[in-house]
């Protein structure tokens, strides 16, 4: 009976064995059946992805040439090693280890740069502009411009090598034709950020990716959206270590387009040679005045068609080479470019530094005085010196003159002919100090020459300049009488000089005030006062063209890949001054007296002015603390040349030979004869069309018109 019920008890147990099996078995059959016939395919192309990666192919980025169609910037090729990120996460510590070892002896970058640039950007211990901020999936670029032994040893041998990408992409490069720098002009690229990424996301811009470049300065920036092109991919299959097996599709990159703009080439290396060489002799030049030599630690060159307001060259010192920003800077270089000590190489002081103008000022004020009751038959005195309170202001080395108009007054550069000028004004509109809506005529002219605003010129970071009116003071006043009112609280410190302390106290009575020796200075292009090397430009660009005030341009077309214009960048006006005919015929006149008989008369000696009929005016303005700023405007009915240089020395003596230069380049002067055809330019002015764009990518000079 017991063997009975133990064997009955045996084979219930085997029954459910049984269908326990049987059920597991039904299970996974049923799941069999989902997983391949009923989402088969689901899970097929799943499982092809994996072995799928999209690669992202930068395109080329777009010329950018003069109005000859001489390069300016160009594209090179260059080795780029990248890592694959996916791949080396699958592998152990060690055998990781051992290959970013292995990479970086290879292409001669440490380790720990190398695994820097593996960080996705957020990720913990990622460090901005080092960081990767594109796909976690793309091969991360960890070496540019990489030697090409290097690189074909890594193709040669990529069972050493699992996961590391090598292919060609291409850079900016400088051809520099005739050895121009023209850095500020064209300004530079650096590495996307995650912001302007997350930015072109948002607004659906598909030019842009984690591994771009973008213009960080000058037409670079200005046009970017125009150069950058459009990226194009290249999906591949990989095997499981991440070695292509074989290309699944595709779409081209395409390549940017092509900016021409309106500088000359010849004309840029001419201005820039020029302007170093005025500097580098001030700086061999005794300054009579504080007894040591010219400081002449910065300078800028500006040359402008006058009846379009195109840029035909434009240069800034000091400078910098443009091609330190290709591959990544490095942290010394960047220093550098932003350090005082070194001059702030990254300030181009042509159109963003500021300086106070002198007597280059002096014929707006001649147009403000002579619309608003003066005339070219008043006579005032040009004594050495005006009393005005209890100081005396003086001439340039207290020289008088006697009664003089003010044609002779602006040859003479006489100051103390426009202290009366301004006083006058002052006296007979505003002679509230606290008044800061008083008339001042001489301050709408100023401003009617677009003075105190950006001029409106295609490059980045303009500055505005400042027209130092009676507003102006009372707002400078509110800004900072809590920084001078709290020096002057405090006793005197050995921090702070006796100038400063002074000068503390009376802002703080009584800073807003506009008197009677802020009207004298602002007449004489002094004081508070400041204006761009750009803004003098087109504003006697007005002066020659009839008063006409352009928004300065370099860039003249934009132009596609295949020689197509896409784009012509026509010059545009900003306003036209009302000045009449006789106003102007009478201040050109007074302006050739400047160049023939005036304070640029003894750098002339011996040019052609009948042929080449230069009207000029020097500046030298004073600026507490330093020597003087130096400055010649200058203009035929062609051209604007203007150059400055801070701490240089008077006007004609920092700058007046460079300018001459400039303009024998500019008309083919050769001593006391005109050649046109030894000009820069054939033909002298600048060329009205386009290079021409060849099918074969050759870029010709314009066909000019007989």
């Amino acid at each position: 009976m017991a063997q009975s019920t133990a064997s009955h008890r045996s084979r219930l147990r085997l029954v459910v064995l049984q269908t326990l099996v049987f059920s597991l078995l039904a299970t996974l059959g049923a799941r069999l059946y989902y997983l391949q016939v009923v989402s088969g395919e689901e899970y097929r192309g799943q499982a092809a992805s994996q072995s799928v990666r999209q690669i992202v192919v930068q395109p080329q980025r777009g010329l950018i040439v003069d109005d000859m169609g001489r390069p300016l910037v160009t594209n090179r090729l260059i080795w780029v090693v990248s890592l694959d990120r996916t791949l080396i996460g699958r592998m152990s510590l060690a055998d990781r280890t051992e290959l970013l070892h292995r990479t970086a002896q290879a292409i001669g970058v440490k380790v720990s740069k190398i695994q820097g640039k593996l960080l996705l950007c957020g990720d913990p211990g990622a460090v901005a502009g080092q960081c990767w901020n594109g796909s976690p999936y793309q091969p991360v670029p960890v070496a540019l411009d990489v030697k090409e032994a290097a690189a074909l040893r890594i193709l040669e041998q990529p069972e050493d090598f699992p996961g590391v990408v090598v292919d060609r992409q291409s850079v900016r490069q400088y051809p520099a034709p005739y050895g121009v720098n023209a850095a500020h002009l064209l300004g530079y690229l650096s590495p996307i950020t995650k912001d302007e990424l997350d930015s072109a996301d948002k607004s659906g811009d598909s030019s842009v990716n984690g591994a771009s470049v973008v213009g960080r300065a000058g037409v670079e920036k200005e046009y970017d959206e125009w150069l950058r092109g459009q990226p194009g991919y290249q999906q591949v299959a990989v095997d499981s270590k991440g070695r292509v097996r074989e290309d699944v599709s595709g779409l081209e990159a395409q390549p940017g387009d092509t900016l021409v703009t309106s500088i000359d080439a010849k004309v840029q290396s001419v201005v820039e040679k020029q302007l170093a060489t005025m500097i580098a002799t001030q700086r061999a030049t005794r300054d009579p005045v504080t007894g040591r030599n010219f400081a002449a630690d910065s300078g800028a060159a500006v040359v402008m068609e006058a009846k379009t307001g195109r840029i035909i060259a434009m240069a800034s010192q000091p400078t910098y080479d443009p091609s330190v920003w290709v591959g990544g800077i490095t942290d010394k270089q960047l220093k550098r470019l932003y350090s005082e000590a070194a001059g702030t190489p990254l300030l181009a002081r042509s159109f963003q530094g500021q300086f106070a103008p002198g007597s280059t000022w002096k014929p707006f004020m001649t147009v403000g005085a002579l619309t608003h009751g003066y005339s070219p038959s008043t006579i005032l005195n040009c004594s050495s010196a005006v009393q005005i309170g209890n100081r005396a202001f003086h001439n340039h080395e207290s020289a008088g003159y006697g009664p003089i108009t003010f044609a002779r007054a602006l040859e003479v550069s006489c100051n103390t002919f426009f202290f009366q000028v301004g006083m006058h004004f002052w006296q007979t509109l505003g002679s509230d100090p606290d008044n800061v809506d008083a008339k001042d005529p001489l301050v709408e002219q100023a401003e009617k020459f677009g003075f105190g605003h950006r001029t409106g010129v295609d490059l980045p970071g303009e500055a505005s300049g400042r027209v130092a009116d009676r507003k102006w003071k009372r707002d400078y006043y509110e800004s900072m009488k809590g920084y001078y009112c709290g020096i002057a609280k405090k006793p005197q410190d050995a921090k702070t000089s006796d100038f400063v302390y002074k000068f503390a106290r009376e802002f703080c009575v009584e800073g807003w005030k506009y008197r009677l020796p802020d009207a004298a200075n602002f007449a004489i292009g002094q004081g508070d006062t400041i204006v761009t090397p750009l803004q003098l430009a087109r504003a006697y660009a007005a002066l020659s063209n009839g008063g006409t005030l352009w928004e300065p341009r370099v860039g003249k077309a934009i132009v596609s890949p295949d020689g197509k214009v896409i784009r012509e960048i026509k010059p545009k006006k900003d306003r036209r001054i009302s000045i009449p005919s006789s106003v102007l015929s009478y201040l050109d006149n007074a302006l050739k007296g400047v160049a023939t008989e005036g304070t640029m008369a003894w750098k002339l000696g011996g040019f052609p002015l009948d042929q080449v009929q230069i009207r000029a005016k020097t500046g030298s303005a004073e600026v507490y603390g330093k020597q003087s700023t130096g400055w010649v405007a200058s203009y035929t009915k062609d051209y604007v040349v203007v150059m400055m240089m801070s701490q240089g020395g008077t006007g004609s003596g920092a700058t007046g030979e460079g300018v001459r230069a400039i303009w024998e380049a500019l008309y083919g002067v050769d001593g006391d004869q005109v050649k046109p055809k030894s000009s820069v330019i054939p033909g002298v002015t600048p060329p009205t069309s386009l290079p021409i764009f060849g099918d074969d990518g050759s870029i010709l000079p314009p066909a000019r018109e007989e």
